[in-house]
């Protein structure tokens, strides 16, 4: 198993040792992405207003919200891929039989 990895990340503010076993430059994408969408959410009217136990869940329900969308789009893009597997199949198997039809008229 590979080794841990720990870095510094700055996490809403404050400083995190964060410790994982991808690289750093991934846990630093992954705190930007939470800070991304903790800015997103502090500009929208009325959250800075929120008790901070509140603006919490609203961030966590945010994310998971996102989490949730990426994961729906992944389903959505593997059966695409599926049927333009199965219409490449189908296709090659149409052309096969077209060739051999061909061939058989010309002989």
């Amino acid at each position: 198993m590979a080794d841990k990895i720990f870095t510094q990340v700055n996490l809403l503010g404050k400083t995190y040792n964060l410790g994982g076993y991808e690289d750093e430059a991934y846990l630093q994408r992954v705190a930007a992405y939470v800070n991304g969408k903790a800015g997103e959410l502090r500009a929208t009217s009325g959250f800075l207003r929120q008790s901070p136990e509140m603006q919490q869940v609203m961030l966590s329900l945010n994310l998971a919200d996102d989490y949730f969308k990426s994961q729906d789009k992944v389903e959505e893009l593997k059966t695409r891929q599926e049927q333009l597997e199965r219409t490449i199949y189908e296709l090659k198997h149409e052309l096969v039989s077209i060739r051999m039809t061909e061939k058989e008229k010309e002989n």
